[in-house]
């Protein structure tokens, strides 16, 4: 069998867990119960042996899909020479449907539109990364997948058989114009055949995405513009990321898609990255969405507390494990041959002393969007800015994690200055609080010094990957974001110069850096650092520029308005682990950016994170208080 490309897929799901659709019918990838679970279907890395779910015509058909209107309901539609049918694809929300305890469950409305129309059903589960082939069953409305240790169960109006050999199930069914059928996939325990409440979970379903989802009525939108709706599918993708049980953000729901078609950079992004927390929440909590934002920078803290600060893990698993050892599946062919397929994640062993500054950064823009702090939250704080002063001139890995020796890398020195100033900033606003500010001071000054001083090039005449380097990185677009230096300082314009020449494409696309990071193969441009340009132009008064750049990067989403992590230059296809959150991160910021430049009316926006409270803004916020009892038993 043939793979798609990564724009044909649609993702859904339910806060726990993430299916890819593709546009052809068929369920590539899900793994169950969480989406860091072992994969039940995942014919997105083995086509022959990972197993799929498909609803598409018999006979040769063209489809389109799109999401309802501000939801993540994902409805499919066919046109064959005889007639045309969708197929509407959702999972039930807990939130939505009051339903928690139920197993999670994968819904597939079949409507005939013109007909008759003949459909083909194949189901072929198959458990653990495809290691457990399953027996398949019949029961009294449709079939069961029994594995080892796991079983899924799926009901239907449509007449389902086992396969021959046993381990899959089957139908073929002819619908009349208007006809309705129904196929709902149980992990764990059947769902009942019962297609009124199915037709009520669906509408519960639309109901809370769109109750959810960012409305305005076009008056003061922070992402008011020709971009509005592509930057609320952004934040409808980033929800379908957050875990509901932690508010724990996924980075992307899958693993092993390549960033360098057959290449080994295949890795498993199904883990919370702290570097994404400080972008996550003011994207969030712009959009209206201070639940999640707040969820997620206490999640943070949480992670903190059980590690001496100077030992932080980059990365974490959605339900606050730390068994992320990283394993090869030598059983799958990989995403088009791309092997090894991974799971688990050797970053987590790295140090990477930019999440300070990423962390500190989330803490200070949740204080800035009416979150405060508490005592045992500032204690912690304290802790990881004391570490700063003492490690922010070791060597680490950074924000890409090579493979290779830790170095001097001019990003993380940027990000502990970052966590310092931050830092020194809450203390004052506060007021109340015990800090070592003289340290502190000095210490920010010293990392300044020692950014400008060895982090510079004259001689390139940018900032650089690392110290005593001339190579470039384009995480160093950041710099005027987090007020190091302000956009319109000629070292940042410069940076940006530097890696429109050296780093961008003719279109737009940014790679992340150059030179070697110990691993074979090249890899693609970065979505996420394409964005990054995009914003610092913004910030540094290029408008058009950053505007035309944006709207390059956008020609490569898909037709869902969905980005992975990277692009092929050569072909355009998207690559990496898809849906991306980082991308969409970016995407969601460049569009504030963008839309506070182009509004004359409109104050343009600040660096994140570094405007300054007022007098009054002072006097009346509340920075730092004492936790409540339930958050101090939570705590120990």
């Amino acid at each position: 069998m043939q793979y798609k490309r990564l724009t044909e897929y649609g993702a859904i799901g339910d806060g726990n867990t993430v299916a890819l659709v593709g546009r052809d019918g068929s369920i590539d990838w899900c793994p169950l119960p969480h989406v860091e679970s072992p994969s039940v279907f995942a014919a997105i890395l083995d086509a022959d042996r990972g197993g799929r779910f498909s609803v598409q015509p018999t006979r040769s058909f063209e489809s389109i899909q799109r999401y309802r209107d501000r939801t993540n309901v994902l409805e499919t539609t066919f046109r064959t020479a005889d007639g045309s049918a969708t197929v509407t694809d959702f999972m039930p929300v807990a939130e939505a449907t009051g339903s928690a305890d139920r197993p999670p469950a994968i819904y597939r409305r079949l409507e005939c539109d013109d007909g008759p129309l003949e459909f083909t059903v194949s189901f072929e589960p198959r458990f653990d990364y495809a290691r457990d082939v399953p027996a398949v069953e019949p029961t009294s409305d449709g079939v069961v997948a029994i594995g080892d240790d796991e079983r899924a169960v799926l009901t239907s109006d449509v007449p389902l058989e086992p396969t021959a050999e046993g381990h899959g199930g089957s139908a073929t069914a002819t619908l009349e114009a208007g006809e309705r059928r129904w196929l709902v996939l149980g992990y764990g325990e059947a769902i009942p055949l019962e297609p009124s409440r199915h037709r009520e979970v669906l509408d519960d379903v639309v109901d809370y995405w769109r109750g959810w989802s960012h409305d305005c009525d076009g008056a003061d939108c922070p992402i008011g513009g020709p971009w509005h709706e592509l930057a609320v599918r952004s934040s409808l993708v980033l929800k379908l990321l957050i875990h509901r049980g932690t508010g724990a953000v996924c980075a992307a729901p899958t693993t092993s898609l390549p960033e360098d078609l057959g290449g080994v950079r295949n890795w498993d992004y199904r883990f919370n990255w702290i570097r994404d927390a400080a972008f996550t929440v003011q994207a969030l909590a712009e959009l209206g969405h201070l639940a999640e934002a707040r969820s997620y920078f206490q999640l943070c803290l949480d992670h903190c507390r059980g590690h001496d600060p100077a030992d932080i893990p980059p990365v974490y698993g959605l339900h606050g494990g730390d068994d992320l050892e990283e394993r090869t599946l030598d059983h799958l062919e990989g995403y088009r041959g791309s092997a090894p397929v991974r799971v688990g994640n050797a970053a987590r062993q790295q140090r990477q002393l930019d999440v300070y500054g990423e962390l500190i950064l989330a803490i200070y823009e949740s204080v800035r969007y009416g979150e405060a702090v508490t005592t045992d939250d500032w204690a912690v704080m304290r802790g990881l800015i004391d570490a700063v002063c003492e490690d922010w001139d070791r060597p680490d890995a950074s924000i890409w994690e090579p493979r290779n020796d830790p170095q001097q890398y001019v990003y993380s020195k940027v990000m502990c200055w970052a966590a310092l100033d931050r830092g020194i900033k809450l203390a004052d606003a506060a007021d109340d609080v015990s800090a070592p500010l003289e340290r502190w001071r000095t210490c920010r000054e010293d990392v300044r010094e020692a950014i400008l001083e060895r982090g510079y090039s004259e001689r390139t005449d940018s900032f650089v990957r690392s110290f005593g380097d001339e190579t470039l990185d384009a995480a160093n677009l950041l710099v005027p974001v987090v007020g190091l230096l302000p956009p319109d300082d000629a070292r940042v314009q410069c940076t940006i110069d530097a890696t429109i020449d050296r780093l961008a494409t003719s279109d737009g696309l940014v790679r992340r850096y150059e030179g070697d990071d110990g691993l074979p193969g090249e890899t693609s441009p970065f979505i996420v650092c394409s964005f990054w340009l995009v914003t610092a132009l913004a910030l540094a008064g290029r408008t058009d520029e950053a505007r035309d750049r944006f709207e390059s990067i956008l020609e490569y989403a898909s037709p869902l308005g969905v980005f992975a992590e990277g692009i092929d230059p050569e072909t355009g296809e998207q690559r990496g682990n898809v849906p991306q959150a980082y991308s969409h991160i970016g995407l969601i910021n460049s569009v504030l950016y963008l839309a506070d430049a182009g509004d004359s009316n409109r104050e343009r926006r600040a660096p994140l994170g570094f405007d300054q409270w007022t007098a009054d803004e002072r006097s009346s916020a509340e920075i730092v208080r004492q936790p409540t009892d339930t958050e101090r038993r939570n705590t120990q």
